[in-house]
């Protein structure tokens, strides 16, 4: 039987967590700081948890220098819920401010059916979400609002498929791109865990302007977060689950500018949203209640804040210059990753472009002998009985996938290099 030392994972998620960092997380579940509880036991209401909360939202502030005028919730739900959040918050936020512009500054005579008409008629006609797929999360994400507000609602602004054969595997130039004038918010995906793509920077034509306005930029940063420096400032909120590079499953993390939130803005009243046909976020599900109850609206679990926590000191004290440090580790062993593939083309195919392809989630297929499935099996045998497990492509693209999350270590990679090249000269 291995032990975990004789294992290095490349799993999707949930991926690997550093050994340190399980062992002091085991022992404060059994007994955190003696108080005799475990910290899973404690009142999530308690000073204890509000401490945790607060220093897990100021050092995850600091890794990622996040600006003043940004909020930080932690939730439930994973990405897969934050599909429906960010239609439901973008859309109030848009209605909220279409009924402010039709009613006036001072909010005018709510009870006027003509201008409830044309704030209506505004709704049908002008209101849109845009959507970049350019994977299969994108492409969900964008299939949520569909079903939740009507395919009308919702434009594509570029999909991968219409110019890659029918696959994703790219990321079409940014001069077909088709975006909406005044949509509630273009939504992306940084890093595609599925298909290995990632966009190499931030899209030029949704940068702010000098006076800092632009599109009001949404992105899923669940598998990239924290691999790379990023500008806060250029998106309207960030999300990601912990699973991949900030801890344990079961936390959702939202990154989100604050004026999305009272006084700056407040969700649209129940009645509203009703007369003009819109639907209804469950309480749970509003950016604007997790907020303004520090993220304790609902039992939030504190042992999953307090791993996260962990993940980020250790980062915090490994890299002095913070994600600028793991930035280069990252690149690193991605590089050393990709180099052993390339050295054999005649053996190894690496699946998205070159000029998209993901640092994090590295995919490719082995040609080896001709029969693909057969290579591939040998391949993921032969790695698993090197201690090299995880490597299997997802069920929807096959092939193999080395995700190099940042608890993978250099020499976890160097050894998969190793591996890489033995199997292709044997």
């Amino acid at each position: 039987m291995p032990t975990r030392s004789d294992i290095t994972y490349f799993g999707a998620g949930p991926a690997l967590v550093s050994t340190d960092i399980l062992e002091d997380a085991a022992k404060a579940l059994i007994n955190y700081h003696d108080t005799g509880l475990g910290i899973a036991e404690h009142s999530h209401r308690s000073q204890l948890a509000t401490d945790i909360i607060n220093q897990a939202k100021a050092d995850l502030a600091s890794c990622l220098d996040i600006p003043d005028d940004y909020e930080i919730i932690f939730m439930a739900g994973g990405g897969t819920g934050q599909f429906a959040c960010v239609a439901y918050n973008f859309v109030g936020a848009w209605v909220a401010r279409k009924q402010k512009e039709i009613f006036g500054v001072n909010g005018g005579d709510s009870t006027d059916p003509q201008l409830m008409q044309q704030l209506k008629e505004a709704v049908d006609k002008d209101l849109k979400m845009d959507y970049l797929v350019t994977g299969g999360w994108s492409q969900k994400a964008s299939a949520e609002a569909e079903r939740l507000f009507g395919s009308e609602h919702v434009n594509i602004v570029a999909d991968s498929r219409e110019t890659n054969a029918g696959k994703f595997g790219t990321i079409p130039d940014e001069a077909t791109w088709k975006l909406s004038k005044g949509s509630a918010f273009v939504y992306l995906c940084d890093n595609e865990t599925v298909d290995g793509v990632e966009y190499p920077a931030f899209p030029k034509s949704l940068q702010p302007g000098p006076d800092g306005e632009g599109p009001i930029v949404v992105a899923d940063m669940s598998s990239n977060i924290l691999t790379r420096k990023i500008q806060v400032k250029n998106y309207s909120a960030i999300f990601f689950g912990a699973q991949k590079n900030l801890g344990l499953t079961g936390l959702t993390v939202v990154v989100l500018k604050k004026s999305f939130l009272p006084p700056s803005i407040s969700q649209p009243s129940v009645a509203l949203m009703r007369y003009l046909a819109l639907p209804i976020p469950p309480i749970i599900f509003q950016y604007e209640t997790i907020a303004k109850n520090n993220s304790l609206y609902n039992t939030l679990s504190i042992f999953d804040v307090y791993v996260a926590g962990q993940v980020l000191k250790k980062l915090l004290r490994t890299y002095p210059n913070k994600i600028e440090g793991q930035q280069a580790i990252s690149d690193q062993k991605a590089q050393i990753i990709y180099d052993a593939v390339e050295a054999f083309p005649e053996i190894y195919k690496i699946i998205p472009s070159k000029a998209v392809r993901s640092r994090i989630n590295i995919c490719f297929n082995v040609t080896k002998g001709g029969d693909v499935n057969a290579a591939e099996k040998a391949f993921l045998n032969e790695a698993t009985a090197q201690g090299l497990t995880g490597l299997k492509g997802h069920r929807s693209l096959g092939g193999i996938r080395a995700s190099n999350y940042n608890s993978v270590p250099l020499e976890g990679a160097e050894k998969l290099a190793k591996f890489i090249r033995t199997f292709a000269t044997t």
